[in-house]
C-alpha cells in the first residue's frame, strides 16, 4: 500500500513541476512582447522656424516631413520601471540630397534618456526619441 502512495505522490510532483516551468516560459514570453513596441513617437524640431512636431512613426514604415524621410525599423522599453529608457533604432534620409545613392543622414540607435550618445546632425532639423508603444 505505501507503494502507491509513493507513485501517486511522484506523479503529482513531476505534473506540478511541468506546471510551473510552462508558467515560468509563458511569463517571460510574455513579458517581452510587452516591451517592443509597434510605433515609435519622435520629436522634430525646425530649427529655422523653432517650431517642432510630434510625428508618429509605424515600426517598418517610411514616413515624409518636409525634407526628410524617416523611418523607425524598432522600438523597444525598458524593463525596468524605476528609470524607464526607450531605444529605437531609425533611419533619415535627406530628401534634398540630389545624390542618387540613397546615404542616410542618421542610421542608429537613439536613446531617450540620452539623446546626445548618438546624436542627429542636420543643419534645419534636430530629432529625438519620445515613446514606444
Amino acid at each position: 500500500m505505501q507503494l502507491k502512495k509513493n507513485i501517486r505522490l511522484g506523479k503529482i510532483r513531476s505534473n506540478l513541476f511541468i506546471l510551473i516551468l510552462f508558467l515560468f516560459i509563458s511569463l517571460d514570453a510574455h513579458s517581452s512582447d510587452n516591451l517592443e513596441g509597434t510605433f515609435t513617437d519622435i520629436k522634430i524640431l525646425d530649427k529655422i522656424s523653432s517650431k517642432n512636431i510630434l510625428l508618429k512613426l509605424k515600426n517598418k514604415e517610411e514616413t515624409i516631413y518636409k525634407d526628410l524621410l524617416i523611418k523607425s525599423m524598432k522600438c523597444k522599453n525598458s524593463e525596468f520601471d524605476d528609470n524607464p529608457e526607450i531605444t529605437a533604432y531609425i533611419q533619415v534620409s535627406d530628401l534634398t540630397n540630389k545624390d542618387k545613392n540613397n546615404v542616410f543622414v542618421f542610421n542608429g540607435w537613439m536613446f531617450s534618456s540620452s539623446p546626445s550618445i548618438t546624436p542627429f546632425d542636420h543643419p534645419v532639423y534636430d530629432i529625438w526619441l519620445v515613446s514606444c508603444y
